[in-house]
């Protein structure tokens, strides 16, 4: 027996875990994140000073940004390593909220340990005690529970032996990971108690990839096998998995083009005959062409979300049947699909094994390439720079990034319009170069998620694409990063105000109201210039170096030079959005927003109109 506190227990524990699969074993809890206060100061916190040999340690500036800097280190790491992240009670606690949605929509791990009110209740409430007249056992970290797949609160010292077993297991689940809770109570935290030898012993946790079922893959072949216009949507089960390889080699030896979700994009590299780009609402006109006529779908690791799938507009042939190949049994039944419920590498291996000598017939193998030919010429035309000395377009300025870009850089993105501009147009070079999180859509995800990106992936470069909106929510990690010595690079494009949810405004009669960043007139409108908020200088003074490009020719030094920065660097920039919000293609299929039914405005009648004509092509794939 080894007596010691819950916290340092929990600490030595941590420190033991591992995952394994195929053959490569590697620490679980890579690292903890940590924000102190009362609640988590004197337990987790001494635990961490008392094993910090054992337990690296990242300071933190907010509770939500940790969380999203986890999460950016998990997806880096393909779910095999994970992050904890340690808050006070109160504030603290239910700041983690947001960040543990993202975590688990995305179905990525992160492990919470929120401190808590006593458990012994020697005074009540103490402060920043939520108070529940009808119970006396809710605290504010019960809002957690909700947003977590494994919640628990430890009110024994000897309950931390069982609930940390079950949250590795959550952890390490390759079918249903996410956030997992461990709420500690602060007394508990410090209350020392004789241990088990064995509960501090080396543990491997090995990740499974689980087999077909036979049956299930007799029906999967004998339906692509009857297919004449089949399709492949890749979503980001096929990362995790680790899957590329064997889509790549299912896809060229069948001819069956891919399409691929916002996680999903770079299962192929941009260059593969068989890629087609980003599929959805934000997709591109050679994918959402063929979903159009696709009389068979192919799932590989997607949940079929509204973006992809066009809120159930897109897949228009009257017969078109889905099969889904997914890890998880919840996923694989959605648009009526057969299933196909395995691991997403075992799953293409077995179905290639049985489909060796299919092959799509020419006419459809014809039509995909040209058809992936005429979107090629849609982005090298929206990347046109016809002039060196303008302003660029938001677009123009990912078409430099691209010319600059290598396999090894790695971009981040979360919210706004840059993700349609991402998904349609960015030329995927390697598997992991493209994180964009739109599970979850958070705004202020970037910069902390570029900080656990770059823990992870240390010596690449590492690029948080934000608005002047999604800076302004969350730009507290850059401190993060300039304290840790990450050379990540912030580019800033500033169009002064909400630009994507401004069109999305306008488009359903709303008139872009409160969207943009102006100064309020008496009348209660925003009218009048832009504010003066100067965000480069912002950045500056939390300790980035800052490269302002007013020019394209400017954007192209700063960027360059940014690639090359040892340190912290953020590229400033504004951009032209007098046509359009950022200068792409328009949407290539519709998404369902909907739309007052009855209104006194010209604008709002005819958005409805527009909305009640889409919503006819509307479908339940039964």
């Amino acid at each position: 027996m080894t007596r010691l506190t819950v916290a340092q227990a929990l600490v030595r524990f941590l420190a033991a875990q591992y995952t394994e699969r195929d053959g490569v074993r590697q620490r679980l809890i890579a690292a903890t994140w940590g924000i102190f206060g009362h609640g988590n100061v004197a337990g987790i916190g001494q635990a961490l000073v008392e094993y910090a040999e054992l337990m690296p340690y990242h300071q933190g500036r907010n509770e939500q940004a940790m969380v999203h800097a986890a999460v950016g280190h998990a997806r880096q790491s393909r779910r095999l390593r994970a992050h904890a992240v340690t808050t006070s009670i109160g504030p603290g606690a239910t700041n983690l909220v947001t960040g543990a949605a993202l975590a688990t929509i995305n179905r990525l791990p992160v492990l919470l340990l929120p401190g808590d009110a006593f458990a012994t209740r020697p005074a009540d409430p103490v402060l920043q005690q939520l108070q529940v007249p009808y119970a006396g056992d809710v605290s504010v970290n019960d809002c957690l529970r909700p947003v977590s797949r494994y919640f628990d609160r430890i009110v024994r010292p000897e309950a931390l032996i069982p609930a940390a077993l079950e949250a590795m297991r959550v952890l390490t689940d390759p079918a249903d990971t996410g956030a997992v809770t461990l709420a500690l109570p602060q007394d508990v935290q410090v209350e020392a108690y004789d241990w088990p030898e064995r509960f501090f012993a080396e543990r491997t946790w090995r990740v499974r990839r689980p087999a077909p079922d036979e049956d299930e893959l007799g029906a999967a072949a004998e339906a692509v096998g009857r297919a004449a216009r089949p399709l492949i949507v890749a979503g980001g089960g096929v990362k995790y998995s680790g899957a590329e390889e064997a889509l790549s080699d299912f896809a060229g030896r069948t001819g069956i083009p891919v399409a691929s979700t916002q996680a999903g994009k770079g299962a192929l590299p941009h260059d593969h005959p068989q890629d087609m780009g980003g599929i959805g609402h934000t997709g591109t006109a050679a994918a959402d062409h063929l979903a159009r006529t696709a009389d068979l779908v192919i799932g590989v690791g997607t949940r079929w979300s509204d973006f992809t799938t066009a809120s159930s507009t897109l897949f228009g042939h009257p017969g078109v049947r889905f099969v889904n190949l997914n890890v998880a049994a919840f996923d694989s039944h959605r648009m009526a699909a057969l299933p196909l419920v395995a691991d997403a590498r075992e799953g293409l291996e077995q179905l290639h094994s049985l489909l060796e000598q299919h092959h799509v017939t020419a006419p459809y193998a014809h039509e995909c390439a040209e058809e992936k030919l005429r979107w090629e010429a849609r982005v090298r035309a929206a990347h046109a720079v016809p002039d060196e000395t303008a302003r660029p377009t938001q677009v123009q300025v990912l078409g430099v990034l691209d010319t600059l870009c290598t396999g090894d850089d790695i971009l981040i993105n979360a919210a706004g319009s840059l993700p349609g501009d991402l998904h349609k147009l960015w030329r995927t070079r390697s598997a992991d170069q493209y994180h964009v999180e739109y599970g979850y859509s958070c705004m202020g995800y970037e910069i902390p998620a570029a900080v656990g990106v770059a823990l992870a992936a240390p010596g690449r470069p590492v690029w948080a694409l934000v608005g002047d909106g999604t800076y302004l929510m969350n730009p507290t990690e850059i401190v993060t990063a300039v304290q840790q010595r990450l050379p990540v690079k912030v580019v800033i494009l500033q169009n002064h105000g909400y630009a994507s949810i401004g069109g999305l405004s306008e488009a359903v009669g709303a008139e872009r109201y409160g969207t943009d960043y102006r100064f309020r007139a008496d009348d209660g409108s925003f009218t009048g210039p832009p504010l003066p908020v100067d965000l480069a200088a912002n950045a500056a003074s939390l300790g980035m170096r800052v490269l302002r490009a007013r020019t394209v020719r400017d954007l192209r030094e700063a960027l360059a030079e940014a690639r090359g920065a040892t340190v912290p660097t953020c590229v400033y920039v504004e951009t032209e959005t007098a046509d359009s919000v950022s200068g792409a293609p328009p949407a290539q299929a519709w998404w369902d927003v909907p739309v007052a039914e009855t209104s006194t405005r010209p604008s709002a009648v005819k958005a409805r109109e527009e909305y009640d004509r889409h919503v006819t092509a509307r479908r339940r794939h039964l």
